[in-house]
Parts: structure tokens; sequence; C-alpha cells
């Protein structure tokens, strides 16, 4: 399925591309041998492939989230700058009003 100049055109300037005068032609030729390729990608029987939203099997890289011994609260502040009320103390980022 050739392209016309005109639909090279059409195409061009739905990109947003600037064309010189004669790479109509060009074009024309290229995205008529792309159309063509998606064509014959289009005669793949599919049927029998289950749909997939990944190539590639994807596992899970991280631990089991188990509940261990950690830090006190006293612990976890004892070498914070500020607390205030069991919490970090944090520097202001806005105005107060």
């Amino acid at each position: 399925m050739p392209l016309s100049k005109d639909e090279v055109r059409h195409v061009a300037m739905l990109a947003r591309l600037g064309l010189e005068p004669g790479d109509e032609d060009f074009y024309a030729d290229q995205l008529s041998g792309i159309l063509e390729h998606i064509d014959r990608l289009q005669q793949v029987d599919t049927d029998d492939i289950p749909p997939t939203a990944q190539v590639v099997e994807i596992a899970s890289r991280l631990r089991d989230d188990e509940p261990r011994p950690s830090l006190t609260q006293e612990e976890a502040l004892a070498n914070a700058p500020a607390s205030v009320d069991g919490f970090f103390r944090v520097p202001a980022i806005q105005e107060e009003t």
C-alpha cells in the first residue's frame, strides 16, 4: 500500500515535522515499507497465544516480611538533634501562619 505525497505531507503535519521539497518521495517509500511490515505482522495467527502483560517473568527479590526485634522509641530518638512528644523534630520547610 504505497502512500501518496499528500498522505506523507499530512503525516508530517500531524507529527509537526518540516519537510524539504522533494522529501515526500523518500518518506513515502519509507513509510510504505513500514506499513507493509505491519500488514505482514497482522497476518500472524495469535489465537493460541495467551495475552501477556510481561514478557519476562518477574520474581520478587525481597525477603518475606517477618516481625523481629527492633529499636525502642527511646533508642531510635537517642541521637536525634531534636524530638517532640516521642517524634523526630525537623525544621519547617514552610512559614508558619
